[in-house]
């Protein structure tokens, strides 16, 4: 009886023995399996040279988005029209900073404007340091980040500053370049207002190559006594037009302080417009206004520049008062509108005091 217990209990204790052998040595092939797998994936990620295993918080693949990556020709086609047009603003750090930056105002013009929200699809914001591009990307629209070497164009640039005057002759080459790979476009500044969509205010078949905006429109569209700004054109790409800016960058440093708005114009006044052969609308005011004229009329303006003013945060303060009146007008009943009147720019005003 006691030899039978015994052999009965051994039998037992072999087979708990055989089963936890057999347990164990399936964990240890499973585990065997995992180390290999992860020393395999470990080995190839580590010998590539583009993407390391665990990239550390420096590495450019890490902390650049891809769009970063994309070229001009890609970005112009991403957002141009059919027709190959575009509308193109650019921006720097000072334009994006801020509780309310120009760069809002800006977007805020698209969004309460007649028929300008679907025209952000068609919006290039080209921006010259980092900080602008990031915040660009940030609302989701198309960007560019456009590199200068040697040059920053961080902060605020007073107006005619020798650092202003070198942003401008920048986005002239940058500009000219787009035309040389044939888009049409219009440029704007990030202190304009798009109240309504300017393309019902403009010729968009071949008969006009450039149509710029002015300070103060003497009455005459084809008249070059008009005084331009070229913080607001359309122009499009063409033989003519490619020549004109080209002759227009050739005169960077010669004469030496002038910004680039000036040596356009000097160019007009010496007959470039007429030896190339450009057809030149110039706009009138009561429908591209500035702060220099505004237009007399708010059930016909389209944009509002903060032009004759020094400073942004000028800027800001009188395009925030346009936004209101903007907004009232809106509001207004017909009786109302006849008596509309645009706040004063008195921030603007004042900015040429300091």
């Amino acid at each position: 009886m006691k030899s039978s217990t015994i052999m009965a209990n051994t039998l037992s204790t072999i087979k708990s023995f055989s089963l936890l052998m057999k347990n164990r040595a399936v964990d240890f092939t499973i585990f065997t399996l995992l180390l290999v797998g992860f020393l395999y994936i470990f080995l190839i990620s580590a010998s590539s040279k583009d993407m390391p295993f665990f990239p550390s918080p420096k590495s450019p693949h890490h902390s650049k988005h891809p769009s970063m990556m994309k070229n001009l020709d890609t970005v112009l086609a991403e957002t141009s029209t059919a027709d190959k047009t575009v509308i193109i603003a650019v921006v720097n750090q000072a334009y994006v900073d801020g509780d309310v930056s120009m760069l809002d105002l800006f977007l805020d013009g698209f969004w309460l404007g007649d028929g300008t929200r679907s025209l952000k699809d068609h919006l290039l914001i080209v921006a010259v340091d980092q900080t602008s591009h990031e915040r660009c990307r940030f609302l989701r629209l198309h960007c560019y980040r456009l590199e200068t070497d040697g040059v920053d164009f961080v902060g605020e640039k007073l107006y005619m500053s020798d650092e202003f005057i070198e942003m401008m002759w920048r986005r002239t080459l940058f500009l000219g370049d787009v035309l040389k790979r044939g888009y049409n476009f219009i440029f704007t500044d990030i202190d304009v207002i798009w109240l309504r969509n300017p393309f019902s205010r403009l010729i968009m078949n071949a008969s006009i190559d450039f149509q710029i905006s002015t300070d103060r429109f003497n009455g005459n569209e084809r008249s070059q006594a008009n005084p331009i700004n070229s913080g607001f054109y359309m122009i499009r790409s063409n033989k003519k037009t490619v020549g004109l800016f080209n002759a227009w960058y050739a005169r960077k440093n010669n004469p030496r302080g002038m910004k680039e708005q000036d040596v356009l114009e000097r160019l007009m006044r010496e007959g470039k417009f007429r030896d190339l052969g450009l057809r030149v609308k110039f706009l009138d005011t009561l429908y591209f206004s500035g702060f220099c004229q505004n237009s007399r009329d708010v059930r016909a303006v389209v944009t509002v520049h903060a032009n004759c003013c020094r400073s942004i945060s000028a800027k800001v303060a009188d395009l925030t008062a346009v936004i209101h009146d903007w907004k009232r007008f809106k509001r207004s009943s017909a009786n109302e509108t006849m008596t509309f009147g645009w706040s004063k720019h008195v921030a603007c005003m004042n900015s040429w005091k300091n």
